[in-house]
């Protein structure tokens, strides 16, 4: 296969905006939560969007060869790469690593990052622990309702990049809008949702047991990484640039996912505007011009 655009798998959790609506996404009502741009989950996977496989699903087009060596060494494909758009807070909740997930819940773990896109004032992230803490303080934190006085708080600004390895507890605040490039995982355990209901009506389903066997109980201290890479793991490594006249070639280890924001140009056949996301074959070359930036994401394993 060739370029393609996608089409994403849109998500109305209770604690999404509007923002994505505006980018011209699809979704069944009027707030979107989550896109997923870039998905070969059964949970949303993700649609080519026009040419000759309009409307079918990326992962049964997309052949080993398509996504690459590497990406195609892993048990599952590896990456998933969403918009997040949190009109009010998302749980505060952690991920755990491949070790446990696989021994306990028989699938993979998850290691994350986010790259802010759009912030109100004041808008912002819980990241990590302010400082070291105990399981028991935790505990006791979750059960009386202080849990967030002991958790990072970052204000933040477009543009920044935030990694989020497994075992680390945060939240979105509302009010951000960003890219998410995550290990290929739906496993997440809520500590604390706000007291607030589901759909149902009833309050969400939390995970506190199991989130205190996985969390890292440190004191936060942040990955850094060298310009244009802006976060690296065995599942992803994502770099972001400006858009210039270039011509992309993906290697035969990994594909491309390139996604463009604010901006508006030409990638390969297709017009690109802010918000849209292309899959570029492993091998296969991409000739872009116009203006804005970049979000590239490749596999390169360990």
């Amino acid at each position: 296969m060739e370029l393609v655009k996608t089409k994403p798998a849109c998500k109305d959790y209770i604690w999404g905006g509007t923002k994505l609506k505006s980018w011209g996404k699809e979704a069944p009502s009027d707030a979107i939560a989550e896109c997923w741009e870039l998905s070969f989950n059964d949970s949303g996977p993700t649609l080519i969007d026009g040419g000759e496989y309009n409307n079918k699903p990326l992962k049964d087009v997309a052949t080993k060869e398509d996504i690459g060596s590497i990406s195609a060494s892993f048990p599952f494909f590896p990456v998933l790469i969403k918009f997040i758009d949190s009109a009010s807070n998302l749980s505060v909740q952690v991920h755990p690593s491949d070790a446990y997930a696989l021994e306990h819940e028989h699938q993979y773990g998850k290691t994350e990052m986010w790259h802010i896109l759009e912030a109100e004032k004041g808008a912002g992230l819980y990241i990590g622990f302010k400082r070291d803490v105990s399981k028991e303080e935790v505990s006791k934190a979750l059960y009386d309702g202080s849990i967030l006085s002991l958790l990072n708080f970052v204000e933040v600004k477009p543009g920044e990049n935030y990694f989020i390895p497994s075992g680390t507890v945060h939240a979105i605040g509302g009010g951000v809008t960003l890219i998410e490039i995550q290990q290929n995982s739906t496993l997440t355990y809520r500590l604390y949702d706000y007291n607030r209901l589901g759909k149902d009506g009833k309050p969400r389903e939390l995970h506190i047991e199991k989130a205190l066997k996985v969390l890292n109980y440190s004191k936060y201290n942040p990955p850094k990484f060298k310009a244009p890479l802006i976060g690296e793991c065995p599942y992803f490594s994502s770099y972001c640039y400006p858009v210039k006249k270039t011509v992309l070639k993906a290697p035969s280890t990994s594909f491309y996912s390139l996604s463009f924001f604010y901006g508006k140009g030409k990638v390969g056949p297709y017009e690109y505007k802010h918000g849209d996301t292309f899959f570029l074959p492993s091998g296969k070359e991409a000739e872009i011009e116009g203006e804005g930036t970049l979000i590239l994401t490749e596999v390169k394993g360990k």
